[in-house]
């Protein structure tokens, strides 16, 4: 029985065949529609395929199918064209595992017209157990990543000599987790690891906090304070966010490097130490020191050794890792169990820059236990930043080049606050800064 009614071709003229299969392909939810002539070549290709695949129409347009979907590896044998396959396509975020189902057309007299495509991506499931044993784990550090792994054997290497080090890598990366697995790899791991961020305190707090002071060093101080320098001795002191330490405390750290000694606040006597120095940074150092805001004397004392954290952005291999981890971390304390993402989520959560790194995908996925409900994460459950166009999400920093211009630091800030709209957050990013950092001297500076 035909499935349209007699005036279905005269409507059809009416409206016009193109905008009636536009119309349909947009109407099928995430899915992408494909056509293709007899030679195998792309002559439609739907809003859902734009979106599936990241190619627009028009770089798909008159190409090969192979070219613009991938090679196709068939998952399942069935090549019944009425029973959906599972394939596995290319992607610009990795591959995708989708249901596809294909029509052929014939003219009467059996010559091959062309086809149409359906492509329903699958819900993403947990990864498989072989393949988290094959996952380099190292003191909390979970990467495939080249990159990473490369860093963990640095790490291994250094961790047995008394190197300072330094690690760079952006806000969220895992810096602490890096000095943590130096020294639990070194033969100071029976001692203790302390750790301060130099941008969470003022000058005198920090140095007092660092140092220590003498009882009646200054109003308040009723009894002496040891000092983190006093507190670490015989292990590890970790600096973050080296950068921010004012240039007055930075003579007073390159004394402790070189001499392994240092005054209490108020103090007159020396007290000797023998402790090793984590430092680490968001920024570059060696452009700090060409705008007059880091010496370069501490600098090479510090970087002796560099470690460099790759962003997450540059860690392709390692999102979906990272996301399953924790979403199997939340799932051990319910009540929500997720076991798949939705294909949009996925494509969404790859595409994301995470300017946050690692801390910021821990915190999505913690949202999305608290907002959503059900098994699988939908595009739903993630923060609204995953609800606006990706360009919007990616603040541009504002160059070290032209940073450097800006002697007076003031008005950095000033730009800061203006391109990010008085959202701090944004321009914390735009000043290449972390946000305690740039909330302290916006205060300072009663901006």
């Amino acid at each position: 029985m035909s499935q349209f009614s007699a005036l279905f071709n005269s409507w059809l003229n009416q409206i016009g065949a193109d905008n009636v299969v536009t119309s349909l392909a947009d109407l099928i939810d995430l899915g992408a529609v494909v056509a293709l002539d007899a030679n195998n070549k792309v002559i439609f290709w739907s809003t859902g395929a734009e979106k599936l695949l990241g190619i627009p129409a028009e770089a798909a347009f008159g190409r090969d199918r192979r070219h613009v979907l991938g090679a196709i590896e068939e998952i399942t044998p069935d090549k019944n064209a009425t029973t959906p396959q599972a394939v596995q396509l290319q992607h610009a975020g990795g591959t995708i595992t989708c249901n596809r189902k294909t029509r052929a057309f014939f003219d009467a007299n059996g010559q091959h017209l062309g086809s149409l495509e359906f492509l329903q991506p699958q819900p993403v499931t947990a990864p498989s157990i072989k393949s988290q044993k094959e996952t380099e784990t190292f003191h909390g550090i979970l990467s495939n990543d080249p990159t990473m792994q490369d860093a963990i054997k640095i790490i291994r290497n250094v961790a047995e000599t008394e190197a300072t080090v330094l690690i760079r890598g952006e806000s969220g990366t895992g810096k602490e987790l890096v000095a943590q697995a130096l020294h639990l790899e070194s033969n100071r791991r029976n001692q203790p690891f302390l750790a301060i961020n130099c941008a969470a305190l003022t000058p005198s707090l920090l140095e007092s906090e660092l140092f220590g002071h003498v009882k009646g060093a200054f109003t308040g101080a009723i009894r002496s304070h040891a000092g983190l320098f006093q507190r670490a001795n015989g292990g590890t002191l970790f600096l973050d966010e080296v950068a921010e330490l004012p240039l007055e405390l930075q003579a007073k750290l390159l004394r402790v490097l070189q001499e392994q000694s240092f005054i209490p606040v108020g103090g007159d006597t020396a007290i000797s130490v023998d402790v090793r120095i984590i430092a680490a940074t968001h920024r570059s150092l060696r452009e700090e020191v060409k705008i007059g805001r880091f010496r370069e004397d501490l600098m090479y004392r510090l970087r002796v050794v560099p470690i460099f954290l790759p962003p997450l952005r540059e860690r392709r291999l390692d999102l979906s890792l990272l996301l399953w981890y924790n979403i199997k971390q939340h799932n051990l304390q319910g009540p929500r169990h997720i076991d798949g993402i939705a294909p949009d989520a996925m494509r969404r959560l790859l595409d994301y820059p995470w300017p946050g790194n690692v801390r910021e995908l821990k915190n999505v996925i913690e949202y999305a236990f608290a907002v959503g409900r059900g098994n699988e994460l939908s595009l739903n459950d993630l923060p609204p930043e995953f609800h606006e166009p990706v360009n919007s999400t990616t603040s541009n920093k504002i160059s070290l080049r032209t940073r450097a211009k800006y002697a007076d630091e003031e008005k950095l800030l000033r730009e800061a606050l203006r391109i990010a709209n008085g959202n701090l957050n944004v321009a914390a990013r735009h000043a290449d800064m972390s946000r305690a950092t740039f909330w302290r001297k916006r205060k300072k500076y009663n901006l």
